[in-house]
């Protein structure tokens, strides 16, 4: 009896080691987060959240006490909702958006509405811009407006125009407005104090150069700062109580800063530096206040900037519970008694709690996507190298589940898009674990371009398309070779957007390093870039492609991949959406036809429905599962991996 009993726990003991050693499913992977952001209404009695429903993003209401009751609020069945704020105990402000696909953030409908805590009362205040809700002023909040008819800028060129936004005090219930005053310049963000005044506004001038206005009490107009290109001061945040306003600093030697400044007096003093990485974000505790600086060196870091204060022996106690993961608070009710923690990580999506300090108790409210096991994803290991002209780059490698200290890989080398000051971060990435997951060691460099970084690094990518840019992708490639980490026969490429021409780029740049390349929403035609797509269709954006791109029509046809197709070697995969507004489809099928012209056989994916990115969840399943089809057949199948798991322990 003891025999079989022993037996019976043996096979369930190996049937839920095989059972854990399925990778996750690339359907779950592809799934919308059940929640996305999360805020405490100033009371505690409510939760406003966003979550995917239907496609869309959705507004949901939940009373803490009864979290079944939540209201789901969809303003326009084909809108998503970008933005909220509780602007009271009881009202929601938010905003909404069109979506532009995966890659794209909404494009803003401009309306601004509100709606209050039980559902109820849904009001279109207007075309407005949310600027920042007034404490102790539940029926009130600052917005800004665009004012008919456009301005020439004088100060910055005569033929840069700009429309005007009026900052305005707007009733949350009726939408009514009353003006302050008139921003100037091209502004894109306003910086608010807690008195219901804006102070500062932000902006760039057609030339790309930042733009900092000061608004002081009682004044009727506004004095320009500063406008330089590099090692430029920008404000972040008033503290609570407005003594200080925090500003992001150049510091002696290059590192960077943040500042503190008393607007009573203008003395300022530096409050944190690093030789290495800028800020990413202002550390927030229970009730909002500004508590130290977040940053990313690698991985999330947190200075305090007084580790006796109350919240930050609280923020560090959470950090405890949860090793090796970001904890942050989010959002905080108005007495500091409540507050939203968020606790994530490279291989954890992450969950929001609700910690409560009188109980010192932290309790789960909403997991962003409970069908995802943290303990079985690859984490993501930060390195540094040095590329071949000795500038120091950045980046992750995700090994395979439990082949972390493996050596000669298959491996995917994965461009980021945007380039200039998009890159890649340590965070749970879907795609990076659907092929991690299955076996593939999969390699990010934070290419001279991204961000990240200081300017000077950013604009070191200016006009280098195909130039440095990509040899940074071949530095940190040859770098993985090198180290021992990818078997140099198995390797392939991959990116969306700009990752899509870097990866057809890389492949005809390196005919022998890549043996498969895969175009995700590529651009793969820089000439066509210049014209065709969203970028072009403004002065701002001209000037941006002009700047970053370049106008000499000879380097932008040598650094095509469509005009180097006699140099490919790799098998090719392209990816396509119909509807894509950013880089628009005849980038990818002129590509198509250009290979087929050639009889070379390659991958086709075309989504007439999709974006700049694909958003469907059916779409990417099917993306995904192609995509590890192709590189299977590539560079043959992925690494199995020993993911640690757990087991009903015998009788």
């Amino acid at each position: 009896m003891v025999l079989r009993r022993w037996i019976v726990a043996l096979l369930l003991l190996l049937f839920v080691s095989v059972l854990h050693a399925e990778p996750v499913s690339f359907a779950d992977l592809a799934r919308h987060p059940a929640s996305e952001d999360v805020i405490i209404s100033p009371n505690g009695k409510y939760l406003a959240a966003t979550a995917v429903v239907d496609g869309h993003t959705a507004l949901v209401l939940l009373p803490i006490a009864d979290m079944k009751a939540g209201r789901v609020i969809r303003p326009n069945k084909n809108d998503d909702v970008t933005n909220f704020e509780w602007v009271s105990s009881t009202r929601v402000v938010f905003t909404t958006g069109k979506p532009r696909g995966g890659y794209d953030a909404p494009q803003a409908t401009g309306l601004l509405l509100a709606i209050d805590a039980d559902g109820s009362n849904t009001k279109v205040l207007g075309s407005a811009l949310f600027i920042a809700k007034i404490p102790n002023d539940p029926d009130e909040i600052l917005v800004a407006s665009l004012k008919d008819g456009i301005v020439r800028d004088d100060a910055v060129d005569k033929l840069a125009y700009f429309r005007p936004w009026i900052i305005s005090k707007m009733d949350v219930h009726s939408g009514h407005m009353v003006s302050v005053t008139t921003a100037p310049g091209n502004i894109s963000e306003f910086i608010a104090d807690h008195q219901g005044r804006v102070r500062y506004a932000i902006g760039e001038d057609v030339n790309g150069r930042k733009r900092v206005f000061q608004h002081p009490p009682g004044s009727t107009g506004w004095n320009e700062m500063q406008r330089a290109e590099h090692d430029h001061s920008y404000p972040l945040a008033f503290s609570n109580d407005d003594s200080v306003v925090y500003f992001s600093c150049p510091a002696n030697g290059g590192a960077f800063a943040v500042c503190s400044n008393d607007p009573a007096n203008s003395t300022s003093k530096t409050v944190w530096s690093n030789t290495a990485v800028p800020v990413t974000g202002l550390l927030r505790g229970m009730a909002g206040d500004i508590i130290g600086v977040d940053f990313t060196d690698g991985r999330p870091a947190a200075a305090l900037f007084d580790s006796d204060s109350a919240d930050a022996k609280t923020l560090v106690m959470l950090m405890r519970q949860f090793p090796g993961e970001s904890v942050r608070f989010i959002s905080g009710t108005q007495d500091g008694q409540h507050s939203i923690v968020y606790v994530y990580a490279d291989a954890d999506p992450g969950t929001f709690y609700l910690y409560s300090r009188q109980a010192n108790k932290l309790t789960p409210l909403l997991p962003r996507t409970p069908w995802i096991d943290p303990t079985r994803m690859a984490g993501k290991q930060p390195f540094e190298f040095a590329a071949r002209d000795g500038l120091k780059l950045r980046g992750y490698a995700s090994f395979p589940p439990g082949k972390e200290n493996a050596k000669h890989l298959p491996m995917v080398v994965y461009v980021h898009g945007g380039p200039f000051g998009i890159y890649d971060t340590w965070d749970f990435d879907p795609i990076v674990q659907a092929m991690a997951t299955r076996g593939y060691v999969v390699l990010q460099v934070n290419f001279r371009g991204s961000g990240g970084r200081d300017e000077k690094f950013m604009t070191a990518g200016y006009r280098e398309w195909g130039g440095k840019m990509q040899d940074d992708v071949t530095d940190a490639t040859r770098w993985a070779i090198a180290q021992g980490i990818a078997d140099p026969r198995r390797i392939c490429i991959f990116g969306a957007s700009y990752g899509g021409y870097a990866a057809l780029e890389g492949a005809v740049k390196e005919p022998d390093l890549y043996q498969c390349a895969i175009g995700y929403v590529g651009v793969y035609d820089l000439a066509l870039m210049s014209y065709r797509g969203d970028i072009p269709q403004s002065v701002n954006g001209e000037k941006f492609l002009e700047k970053t791109l370049g106008t000499d029509t000879n380097v932008l046809a040598k650094r095509s991949p469509i005009n180097q197709l006699g140099q490919l070697k790799a098998k090719v995969m392209l990816v396509v959406g119909g509807k894509d507004e950013r880089v628009p489809p005849v980038q990818g099928e002129n590509l198509h036809s250009a290979l087929l012209k050639r009889n070379i056989q390659h991958e086709w994916l075309y989504k007439p429905n999709e974006m700049h990115g694909f958003y469907d969840e059916t779409n990417n399943t099917e993306l995904y599962t192609k995509m590890l089809e192709f590189i299977g057949s590539s560079i043959g199948p992925g690494v199995t991996g020993t993911i640690a798991t757990s087991a009903a322990s015998a009788p």
